[in-house]
């Protein structure tokens, strides 16, 4: 469908912009995992991701986006671990499985919001990215992988990609430097098994899809991006709306092409 079909227009304006929920906030730390989660103030049998950060990035640079998802009523938990330089990204992946139990395994929210165990996915950006792989390929609970300018790991994404049955999202950046689509998106989404998208913003560079100012900005020769996040929220609440709680009424985005 033609990036300019009126129905794509719509539902990209209308996805980039908070949904109709309410939202809370609150760590993760409490049940023994630094981190924070985000989440409808109330709502039962919610669908849930476990969001990986990059490399040397802190979580809160993904508030924003972690709030516009809980905003649509999918709970978002991030774990604060793997922050060095020489992140574990088989530890990242692993925390990110144990996040999803985290959710599952209590009501949150004194007892307002719980999570449905058959509506869980995994997302993340850059290093996280490829964690998130790493994870959905060892975990069969999960039923949506969303990638952002995903970043090959190691061991590597691009071969667990092969063992994810689950549909996969994988939003690249036309001008992310530190992780080319070419050499790090693109193999994984190659390798994928299960249905998979591809989706390419021309103008956007690896940290385009964060907030705020952080020192990473200058070693990675990148910074944040305002279209770069209104698109990519876009495209991911599509995707988790369609495949974790089966709201289809916004499939019209996600058989793009190509976005500006």
């Amino acid at each position: 469908m033609a990036r300019t079909d009126p129905a794509v227009r719509r539902a990209a304006e209308e996805l980039s912009q908070p949904g109709p929920h309410a939202v809370a906030s609150g760590d993760l730390a409490a049940a023994g995992m630094p981190g924070v989660v985000f989440a409808p103030r109330s709502g039962l049998g919610l669908a849930a991701i476990a969001f990986g950060h990059g490399w040397l990035q802190p979580t809160s640079r993904y508030d924003e986006l972690m709030r516009h998802l809980a905003s649509w009523g999918v709970v978002v938990a991030a774990p604060a671990t793997q922050h060095t330089a020489l992140a574990a990204h088989s530890e990242l992946a692993t925390d990110l499985r144990t996040t999803l139990d985290l959710c599952t395994s209590a009501r949150l929210g004194d007892g307002q919001i719980s999570v449905d165990p058959g509506k869980l996915g995994l997302a993340g950006h850059g290093m996280g990215g490829g964690c998130a792989v790493l994870a959905a390929a060892a975990d069969n609970r999960c039923r949506a992988v969303v990638t952002l300018a995903l970043a090959e790991t190691l061991p590597s994404a691009v071969a667990a990609a092969r063992g994810c049955t689950m549909p996969g999202l994988h939003v690249a950046g036309g001008h992310d430097l530190l992780a080319p689509p070419v050499s790090h998106a693109e193999p994984v989404a190659k390798a994928w098994a299960g249905p998979v998208q591809l989706q390419t913003l021309p103008k956007a560079s690896h940290l385009g899809f964060t907030t705020g100012s952080h020192w990473t900005d200058l070693l990675m020769g990148s910074r944040p991006e305002l279209r770069t996040r209104q698109l990519s929220r876009a495209l991911m609440t599509a995707f988790l709306l369609s495949h974790l709680v089966g709201i289809a009424d916004y499939e019209a985005l996600l058989g793009v092409t190509s976005l500006v």
